[in-house]
């Protein structure tokens, strides 16, 4: 197109006659009748009408708005925005009459009555052009303006389909805009040509209000303000339908240069005085000047708005994460929307969809919940640790849904990153990869996943097994690899308590490692594996399936993020109806109309029969004297179940959960700097260890989830799966004829509710400290 003018001009009279041609072909083009006497200006204007003359108008760049629910209303309410342009388009009666008046006055007072360009204007713009040699001055109508605002608008969004570097992108944003408002030279020409062409067929297609309105909502205002309501918001704190004369002839000034004349940095100064932005004042006396001289307002109302200094009223809208009181909710929202398919199939295009595609995204959020849950976690977990990186998480899944209700963190959000040490984070703990964590080791809170399959294998819950701690030398793995123990590894209880004969029933409560392993040893690990992934229970570093390869991987050494393991207790409580944990419920685009939401399932992943079996048997954590989780039973009347987890000290979980809602506990070494002996139970805050925080805070977290989602009675266990199977040994005779192998006498296990002390352990081989799980 730019070869083809610059061709017809120099064959004409080269550039200095440009300005004039163009004139020619402007007339030509509002008045086709009239003759042309020159061949060059006849061959001009077939050029010019041979130029494209529909323009593609593309949607606005829109900001995407978070909201959540208020229970209470049930309305929803704005988290916060991302943006690459504030904008909130408006209407034709939403904007005041005044702003009408003061736009056109300055920028093109005959704009009802051209079409499409301004003959006067232009024409005294190429006069000046011609008297000064420079680029294209002014001239422009306001239907120029709208096209160049489409244009550029058009560069900047194939800028970022280039998914560059923050630097780069600003870079090409520039060099976008330059070239798409350049004026000079024959390049310049010829996008003015083409620019009048079409702001000419633009005339044509739409009514006079409809281009005023749409130049009103895609004009610059400064900065990444865009479009009158968001200005009027922004710069007055008002609605542009709300307006004074003296805002809107401000506003109207700003679009001739909008970041010479924004009003949102200190008044400048002279001589010491405040001087009311001199440069923006400027501006808008000329603008009232014209609205004056048009007849659109009074002398009155002129004198008035002249004596009148600028008063901003900065009113910032909330943009990013760091904006809301739900950072790290906000925080694992934006990663779905940055991530999944759903919304785009690059990387590029889902931050294009996030920063300007008008999405409404409405989310799982629950205000009480998670109120409760900042208050507990801010109460009990330090926000850092000055000598290892520490962390501490509450979850809610609601077991019905899958939806998260809420997501609390001790740390500080910051988006720009992390330190070991320091309180300022953008990870979210409770995520996994997506969200910048790869998880943390499970300990006895995984134990869930052998009991389901122990179940599944047709084993009761109160077989009675040998439950002394020894050495385990063989697990079987069909799927993925049996463990050999070569080197007598030896993986001892949590503070090293006796073993004992006993139920799974039992080994559940106490969390005792040796009567899992002992449970193991019945089962193919490669079921627990399976178990874990159809409840959604995976590598939280993203590269696939728990690893069931090792005898502690059975009490819970894969490293796994807590929305997970959340969802995977909502899952039994849903009587194995697992409904993969969701923190966004609808997406519309800006009209309304619903888009698809990221791919997910609710399955039946687990039999009801065995889903409320292994409920019971997970009833008894909460239960004294054995329960390991006694101290955060809330007494409410609410049927719960629940399981601790510690991993060597360093990672400590609570799960507990009603019919209706799962809380989760996390509190955890993030980042140990090396060193393999922090032990959360030596380090104090507030009155208590970090690693028995999790019980006062699952306590008050649980309390409110009652309150607000009232439980129903937990599911009977298959009667199947809970009947006594298997024999305690014989009582020891005077010859001690009844060993276990060890040179010990085996003793039953206390019945629960008793205070009966289980007999000594029997001696094993001793390794260096390995996994300490509970």
């Amino acid at each position: 197109m730019k070869r083809t003018i610059a061709g017809v001009i120099g064959g004409v009279v080269g550039l200095v006659a440009l300005s004039a041609v163009a004139g020619l072909l402007i007339s030509a083009a509002v008045t086709p009748a009239v003759a042309m006497a020159s061949a060059a200006a006849t061959s001009a204007i077939d050029t010019f009408d041979s130029l494209p003359s529909e323009l593609q108008i593309n949607p606005l760049q829109l900001p995407t708005t978070l909201y959540a629910k208020n229970p209470t209303t049930g309305k929803y309410q704005e988290l916060t925005e991302f943006y690459d342009q504030n904008r909130v388009p408006v209407k034709w009666n939403q904007v005041a009459p005044v702003m009408y008046d003061a736009i056109l006055s300055s920028e093109d007072p005959r704009f009802y009555d051209e079409g499409g360009i301004d003959i006067m204007g232009t024409t005294r713009a190429i006069l000046s052009n011609l008297r000064g040699g420079g680029a294209t001055q002014g001239g422009s109508s306001i239907s120029q303006q709208y096209v160049k605002n489409v244009l550029v608008q058009d560069c900047y969004a194939q800028v970022d389909d280039q998914n560059l570097t923050q630097k780069k992108r600003d870079a090409a944003l520039q060099k976008c805009y330059n070239d798409a408002t350049d004026a000079s030279g024959p390049d310049g020409y010829a996008r003015k040509l083409q620019e009048m062409r079409y702001a000419i067929a633009l005339a044509q297609q739409y009514s006079k209000n409809d281009v005023l309105l749409a130049y009103l909502n895609i004009a610059n205002f400064g900065g990444v303000t865009y479009g009158i309501e968001a200005a009027s918001e922004y710069y007055f704190g008002v609605h542009a339908s709300k307006l004074s004369l003296s805002q809107a002839a401000t506003l109207a000034g700003m679009v001739q240069n909008p970041n010479t004349y924004r009003i949102d940095q200190s008044a400048s100064k002279t001589n010491g005085k405040a001087n009311h932005y001199a440069e923006t004042k400027q501006r808008q006396e000329y603008v009232l000047g014209r609205m004056l001289d048009g007849g659109k307002i009074s002398q009155a109302q002129y004198q008035e708005a002249m004596k009148a200094p600028i008063v901003p009223k900065i009113t910032p809208p909330k943009t990013g994460c760091a904006a809301t009181t739900v950072q790290y909710f906000c925080a694992y929202v934006t990663s779905i929307i940055q991530n999944d398919p759903a919304f785009g199939a690059t990387p590029a295009d889902r931050e294009q969809t996030l920063r300007q595609g008008g999405l409404k995204v409405y989310t799982t959020l629950d205000w009480r919940l998670q109120k409760v849950a900042q208050s507990t976690v801010s109460k009990y977990a330090p926000a850092s640790r000055s000598a290892f990186g520490y962390g501490s998480t509450i979850v809610n899944v609601q077991p019905s849904t899958g939806d998260i209700m809420s997501i609390a963190q001790n740390t500080h959000y910051s988006a720009g990153g992390s330190s070991t040490t320091s309180a300022q984070t953008g990870i979210v703990y409770a995520g996994n990869y997506l969200q910048g964590s790869t998880g943390f080791a499970a300990g006895s809170s995984f134990k869930l996943f052998t009991l389901l399959d122990w179940l599944q294998e047709g084993h009761s819950v109160n077989e009675v097994i040998n439950g002394y701690p020894r050495v385990i030398h063989h697990l079987s793995n069909s799927c993925q690899a049996n463990w050999t123990n070569y080197d007598n590894t030896f993986i001892p209880n949590y503070k090293n308590e006796r073993g004992y004969y006993g139920t799974p029933m039992q080994f559940t409560a106490q969390s005792l490692n040796s009567g899992y392993l002992a449970m193991a040893t019945k089962l193919d690990l490669c079921g627990v594996m399976q178990d874990a992934t159809k409840l959604g229970v995976t590598l939280a570093n993203g590269t696939g399936p728990v690893e069931m390869t090792t005898g502690s991987s059975v009490i819970g050494s894969n490293a796994v993020s807590p929305i997970a393991m959340a969802g995977a207790y909502a899952g039994i409580a849903n009587n194995g109806l697992f409904c993969q944990p969701r923190a966004i419920a609808r997406v519309t685009d800006n009209a309304g109309k619903d888009l698809p939401l990221p791919k997910r399932t609710c399955t039946q992943a687990i039999d009801p029969k065995i889903a409320a079996t292994a409920a019971y048997a997970l009833q008894g954590v909460l239960k004294g004297p054995m329960g390991t989780a006694v101290m955060a039973n809330p007494h409410d009347g609410t049927p719960l179940f629940a399981k601790t987890g510690t991993n060597n000290g360093d990672q400590t979980w609570l799960i507990t959960s009603s019919t209706a809602m799962t809380s989760l506990v996390w509190s955890g070494v993030t980042n140990n700097r090396g060193d393999e002996n922090i032990d959360l139970f030596h380090h104090w805050y507030r009155g208590f260890d970090l690693g028995d925080i999790r019980y006062p805070m699952s306590k008050a977290i649980q309390t409110a989830a009652d309150i607000y989602y009232p439980g129903s009675a937990l599911p009977q266990p298959d009667p199947k799966l809970t009947v006594r199977t298997g024999s305690y040994p014989a009582p020891p005779r005077h010859d001690t004829s009844a060993k276990d192998g060890k040179g010990k006498t085996p003793s039953p296990a206390p019945t629960p509710g008793t205070s009966v002390a289980p007999a000594p352990a029997p001696t094993v081989p001793t390794k260096p400290k390995s996994h300490r799980h509970g």
